[in-house]
């Protein structure tokens, strides 16, 4: 697996970056997981719908590719794009999202914080909760799109969402968790622990 840190980038063309990789590759192409932050936008999945957009104000939304519903991306959360051949692993999609959930969940363990994830709704949770927002797309027996990470951010803007699609959802950070890792300690940890989550 290629790791590649990408810092703060813009979402629509990260998007088509990640078209372009997964449409071109070939058996051989290694896998690739993207680490990086975006501006402030928000994404609409291909089940999105508008009754979750509340009042969106200065903030653009992009229409998206990935499953799910509308979510905020920001400065402060880590965006873990995995660009897999998943019939290289022998798995599915559901298989895959459990092991992205399950690495988080193994980072917060590590800190003594319990969470969870929920068959029903994507993403990993502490105390009622969502801290991890997932969403993926399948072509051609391989995923991109991936895993965002509220890790020090302006959590304000997903009160202007139904996050995910769910009424009153409310957000947390690793920040509010009394959880101070950096940014880049996060990162490290999660590269870690989706590794061992892929053996």
């Amino acid at each position: 697996m290629i790791v590649k840190d990408l810092g703060l980038v813009d979402y629509a063309s990260t998007c088509l970056a990640m078209q372009d990789f997964t449409t071109s590759r070939v058996a051989e192409t290694a896998d690739e997981l993207w680490l990086l932050e975006h501006h402030p936008v928000f994404s609409q999945g291909t089940n999105g719908q508008a009754e979750h957009l509340l009042d969106l104000g200065q903030i653009p939304l992009v229409q998206s590719d990935r499953g799910g519903q509308v979510t905020y991306h920001g400065p402060g959360q880590l965006i873990a794009y995995t660009l897999f051949d998943l019939r290289r692993f022998g798995i599915g999609v559901r298989d895959m999202v459990s092991r992205l959930e399950d690495s988080v969940i193994a980072i917060l363990s590590g800190h003594g914080i319990e969470a969870y994830s929920d068959p029903d709704a994507p993403g990993v949770y502490v105390a009622g909760e969502k801290l991890a927002s997932l969403g993926l797309r399948v072509k051609h027996g391989a995923c991109y799109h991936g895993i965002s990470i509220n890790v020090d951010m302006d959590l304000t803007p997903f009160l202007s969402i139904n996050p995910c699609g769910y009424q009153g959802m409310k957000m947390t950070d690793l920040k509010s968790l009394g959880c101070e890792l950096s940014m880049i300690e996060v990162k490290q940890q999660f590269v870690a622990a989706l590794t061992e989550q892929m053996k």
